[in-house]
């Protein structure tokens, strides 16, 4: 079984996000970037599956700027075996991206397309989505458990309501919740053997895709400060002040 997980490049989940003064975006420069966590777990998972004699080879893409190698570098490093880049300068769209992969998924033949549920830049969970939709694929969303159960995977869902559990015909697409696993650290023995893995490079061109951005975002701001709350002395006074707020009729 071949597996596809793409992962993408991003400000690192420890680092406080500041907005760009002119209020155009959110500041990029001298911050620290990472492999999306989502993506992370991803990785893992796919690693996992190679170690129990599921997968037999695992190929990780990005789609972003030439400094998105460094993000297939770590992957390399956790066990993948070579990547892809598909270099663009501009931010690609969720439906951009979906259409890049579903390209990629024709050239590669994988049985599993396994990436993050979200990015935690844009938040927009809607890749791998649209993936299955494009390839007419099965889907197993937010997944915090896969196994292999014949020729399906058994894929248990965080819904509202608590789990779920469905069986998907192969080839899949699946998105990963964060409790599906723990990403291991990368060893420096595999870190140094990550550097002689092939990354090919590649051109939204070659796929024949248009990555134009279909929205333009006009302004980013900074959420309202969290005013400080009061203390009320008793069940009436409680009442009478979500009255004053129209929180209650």
């Amino acid at each position: 079984m071949k597996v596809l997980v793409p992962v993408k490049r991003v400000v690192d989940a420890n680092v406080k996000v500041r907005v760009k003064a002119d209020q155009t975006g959110v500041e990029l420069a001298n911050v620290k970037m990472s492999m999306n966590p989502f993506d992370e777990i991803a990785v893992e998972e796919a690693v996992r599956l190679k170690e129990k004699g599921i997968a037999t080879e695992i190929v990780v893409v990005s789609i972003g700027e030439a400094k998105s190698t460094e993000t297939l570098r770590t992957a390399l490093a956790m066990g993948a075996d070579r990547g892809i880049l598909v270099k663009s300068d501009e931010a690609v769209e969720p439906l951009g991206v979906a259409k890049l992969l579903a390209k990629i998924v024709g050239e590669e033949q994988p049985q599993v397309v396994l990436l993050g549920k979200q990015a935690i830049d844009d938040d927009s969970n809607q890749t791998g989505q649209m993936l299955a939709a494009l390839l007419g694929w099965s889907q197993g969303t937010f997944a915090s458990k896969v196994e292999q159960a014949g020729d399906k995977l058994n894929v248990t869902r965080e819904v509202d309501g608590g789990l779920e559990t469905v069986a998907l015909s192969l080839p899949a697409v699946v998105t990963t919740d964060l409790r599906l696993n723990e990403p291991r650290y990368a060893s420096l023995p595999n870190i140094m053997k990550a550097k002689s893995k092939p990354i090919a490079e590649k051109s939204p061109a070659d796929y024949g895709v248009e990555v134009a951005p279909r929205l333009k975002t006009l302004k980013v701001s900074e959420p309202p400060k969290r005013q400080a709350g009061i203390k009320v002395g008793s069940v009436d006074e409680l009442i009478g002040k979500l009255k004053e707020v129209g929180a209650i009729a």
